[in-house]
């Protein structure tokens, strides 16, 4: 893990980022999480049930060899559902994270967790907005392109058709290794967050 400071950002700026997840019609009136030195602080009580915030790079799965990237930014706005859900386990992760875990101790941190029901599976209709623009998801990727996830508790991905040729239904394999009970679908969109057309995927 990188020095603290190299993973915080100024408040304002952060809340303008989380913001940028979704469209200004659904974040505006979101919950807002920013990042500080012992996890996320609430800087706005929302009022529908969203809630936007900045995801670090301890979020991505234990092999990723950009898990402690100190880089990227991965803005999200969680519906309801995924707030109450799926939102702990970025939580969780970001209080083992700055607690300075190890990768391996996060893990079984986090498994003692499920097994104590701490954290739960994705409550039914869990989703969520990743459709920012100054998003930064990995030096290869950058903002990668606007998308939304459907979190559900762990299945096959061919239930859904993922990954098939001509599907537009995204299953990113090492996912599947995390040890959250989630499986995590993506639908790419033609717009980022502004309104403006995104590039060709």
């Amino acid at each position: 893990m990188a020095p603290l400071d190299k993973y915080l950002m100024d408040r304002p700026a952060e809340t303008s980022l989380a913001r940028s997840a979704a469209p200004s019609s659904l974040s505006d009136d979101a919950t807002i999480l920013v990042l500080g030195s012992h996890g996320y602080d609430t800087v706005q009580k929302g009022k529908n049930g969203f809630t936007c915030l900045v995801e670090r790079a301890w979020m991505s799965p234990f092999d990723d060899p950009q898990f402690w990237n100190y880089k990227m930014r991965g803005p999200i706005c969680y519906n309801g559902p995924a707030t109450r859900s799926v939102l702990p386990y970025t939580l969780y992760r970001t209080k083992l994270a700055l607690a300075g875990n190890t990768k391996e101790q996060m893990r079984e941190s986090i498994r003692n967790a499920l097994a104590r029901k701490e954290l739960t599976q994705p409550e039914p209709g869990s989703m969520s907005y990743m459709m920012s623009k100054r998003a930064y998801l990995g030096d290869s990727v950058h903002e990668w392109h606007p998308h939304l996830m459907f979190h559900l508790p762990k299945t096959d991905g061919a239930l859904w058709g993922a990954n098939l040729a001509g599907s537009p239904v995204l299953l990113n394999d090492q996912y599947r290794e995390m040890p959250e009970p989630e499986t995590i679908f993506m639908l790419t969109v033609s717009h980022w967050s502004d309104g403006t057309l995104a590039g060709v995927h």
